[in-house]
């Protein structure tokens, strides 16, 4: 009897339906892209194609809000390896940044520095494919794809601005935009809210820089944005509903005030307002207490309705000589990024002058930061010199008998970007990651996916929060339930988001995942090199642990058989859609 790949029955899984509540054991039923039933012993169709479920949850596909897919949408547009983890539905124009208005050189030295995406790549792929002059056709475009997870977006404030005021004046700490071109932002956001956007991004962070010859190491054009402007633009989104999704200042820390206060409802509407981002940094341990508690006491008090994205596992870095963004945290630094020669870049590492002013960057103590700068933490992984791999920075000078900074910088100037190394920069503590993620007032998600492609591997973040959940149960000190960790990762999402997914029920779109529960294992935090789609000999940084998916299902078909992707997968355009926001005046 021929196969109906309409029908498929999910038989004997544990059923967590994205409410929160206890798994039940139940199968579940999938016609024409929809889930039909879910009850014990459901009949099985004739023809239909039978999983077993049996000894595995059966969840709501997972959520990823806080992604740079962006550009690999254009070169692959099945994100398999989003997929292959059981995200059914991503976020893009996340920071400020999207693909949504603006040229193809804008768009790409916007882009490219900033995520770590390599710009001999982008740049021509956008003047290939770039067919939209405005946001809401940037979403048909998207719909044009053939995706596969379902895809939903911000509308990025930097492609705004830069499109309405020019991409010089844009960048021009000096140069205000007028009434006529606030209007300007003012009456996109609103068309682009019409067609479906969730919201507005912002970045008011210096240290994300742009790429190209033009306005290289200057900061993207939202950072030059006023609160005066940002206040313009949210009040269309409090109007609607809308994300207002930010990053801030990490370099003082003091506007997180502002966007708590923008968030707040007194005597108005509660701006939804996403900050990237709750960490238990090494840098500056103890903040995330704070910051926490101040959102919590923001959304009470203040009736905001005020959300951190927040990574449910270690925040760790591999860097190819200094090629992170969090070397862009200091002036020396940007200076260093800002030479892509090799050769001028090494003669600058090794400049007397240089090196003093990098010493003093590296050790200011009242300038905020990401990276704790400690060499004694930073190990080297590959190196030209292998007799260096797997020692620290602190190590071999304490071998050679020299400052761990020069040595640092010796090095670098030596191998360039052959030098690899590996640093951890938060959330290293499990029971401060587990206060966090029992936090009201966070959204798990900021996996970055799609960008820092040699820097970081956090595809896999909703299978690494079911581990550490599942496993904090079975040594007897629970934190969460399971129940608890599903809804996080999906209905709580889209509810936020307001977009149709996360939810387990009949007449709902079958975008569902089953978990193996025996499958969560310290694979899941194994990383490993694979071949870029698209990018001609980069290898990104993954994580892989298929034994811990039995199957991936978007809109009814079968995307992911536990193994492999399905053939049609990024061919065909029966899996995912582009989401539009259901935003309520």
């Amino acid at each position: 009897m021929p196969i109906d790949a309409d029908t498929i029955l999910i038989r004997g899984g544990t059923v967590y339906d994205g409410s929160g509540g206890e798994g039940r054991l139940a199968d579940v039923l999938v016609q024409g892209g929809h889930i039909a039933a879910i009850a014990p012993a459901l009949p099985a169709p004739e023809g239909a194609k039978i999983l077993d479920a049996a000894g595995a949850w059966v969840t709501p596909g997972f959520i990823d809000l806080h992604t740079h897919y962006d550009a690999e949408l254009e070169l692959a547009p099945a994100l398999t390896e989003s997929v292959r983890h059981g995200i059914t539905t991503v976020l893009v124009g996340s920071c400020g940044l999207s693909l949504a208005v603006g040229t193809p050189a804008d768009l790409t030295d916007m882009f490219c520095r900033v995520e770590g995406v390599p710009r001999n790549v982008v740049l021509p792929l956008l003047e290939r494919v770039l067919d939209w002059h405005d946001p809401p056709g940037y979403l048909d475009h998207l719909g044009g794809l053939a995706l596969g997870p379902n895809v939903t977006s911000l509308l990025g404030h930097s492609a705004v601005r830069a499109h309405v005021m020019g991409l010089g004046r844009s960048l021009d700490a000096r140069v205000r935009p007028g009434e006529d071109e606030l209007r300007a932002m003012e009456r996109m956001l609103a068309e682009s809210l019409d067609a479906g956007y969730l919201g507005l991004s912002i970045n008011t962070l210096p240290w994300d820089k742009m790429d190209g010859e033009r306005y290289r190491s200057r900061p993207t054009p939202s950072v030059f944005g006023t609160w005066h402007e940002y206040r313009r633009l949210t009040r269309v989104l409090r109007e609607r509903g809308a994300i207002f999704q930010g990053v801030p200042d990490l370099s003082t820390g003091i506007n997180l005030l502002l966007f708590l206060a923008a968030s707040a409802g007194i005597g108005r509407r509660a701006l939804k307002t996403m900050v990237i981002a709750l960490i238990d940094s090494k840098a500056t341990r103890g903040i995330h207490r704070i910051a926490g508690l101040l959102a919590g006491l923001s959304n009470r008090l203040l009736r905001a309705d005020f959300r951190f994205q927040a990574l449910p596992n270690p925040f760790d870095l591999w860097v190819d000589g200094l090629e992170v963004p969090v070397i862009e945290e200091f002036a020396a630094g940007t200076s260093a990024l800002h030479e892509t020669d090799p050769t001028a870049r090494a003669a600058l590492l090794r400049d007397p002058d240089y090196r003093r002013r990098f010493a003093r960057d590296w050790g200011a103590r009242f300038l905020g930061r990401a990276y704790h700068r400690d060499l004694f933490e930073a190990k080297i992984v590959d190196c030209p010199d292998r007799g260096l791999v797997g020692s620290t920075f602190g190590e071999i000078a304490v071998a050679r008998g020299t400052d761990p900074l020069a040595t640092f910088l010796d090095l670098q100037a030596e191998h360039g970007n052959l030098l690899r190394w590996y640093t951890v920069v938060g959330n290293d503590r499990a029971d401060q990651l587990e206060w966090i993620l029992t936090r009201p007032a966070i959204l798990v998600g900021f996996s970055d996916a799609g960008a820092h492609l040699r820097n970081m591997a956090y595809y896999n973040f909703p299978l690494r929060l079911l581990r550490r959940v599942h496993d904090a149960a079975r040594a007897g000190r629970p934190f969460m339930t399971i129940g608890r960790a599903v809804e996080r990762l999906t209905a709580e999402l889209a509810d936020y988001l307001a977009i149709d997914a996360g939810r387990l029920a009949p007449g709902k779109r079958a975008d569902l995942t089953i978990v193996d529960p025996a499958g969560l294992t310290d694979d899941v935090e194994q990383i490993h090199e694979a071949d870029m789609p698209g990018f001609p000999g980069l290898r990104r940084l993954v994580r892989r642990n298929d034994p811990a998916i039995r199957a991936v299902l978007i809109a009814g078909r079968l995307a992911w058989d536990g193994s492999a992707a399905s053939p049609e997968l990024g061919h065909a355009r029966h899996f995912g859609t582009v989401l539009r926001a259901r935003l309520s005046r």
